[in-house]
C-alpha cells in the first residue's frame, strides 16, 4: 500500500508528519531517517487498529503542503 505523509519541519530542530488518509496517524523523528522509519511503524499500527475494528480505510485528503509517497 502507498500512503501519502505531510512533513513539517520543526523550528528547534526534528520533523514530524501526519497521514492524511488515516486521521489521527502522526509521529515524529529527530532526522528525516528517523522520521521514515517511525512513519512506517505509525502507519502499521493505525491500519492495525482499522483492521481489529473492521473499519474501512478513509478517502485520502489534499493539503497543500509539502507532500511525499511512501510504501508499507
Amino acid at each position: 500500500m502507498n500512503f501519502r505523509i505531510v512533513v513539517h519541519e520543526e523550528e528547534k530542530g526534528g520533523y514530524w508528519a501526519e497521514v492524511p488518509a488515516l486521521p489521527g496517524c502522526f509521529t515524529q523523528g529527530e532526522t528525516m531517517e528517523e522520521l521514515m522509519v517511525n512513519v512506517r511503524v505509525a502507519i502499521d499500527l493505525c491500519l492495525q487498529v482499522l483492521n481489529d475494528r473492521q473499519a474501512p480505510l478513509p478517502g485520502p485528503h489534499d493539503k497543500s503542503v509539502q507532500l511525499l509517497d511512501i510504501a508499507v
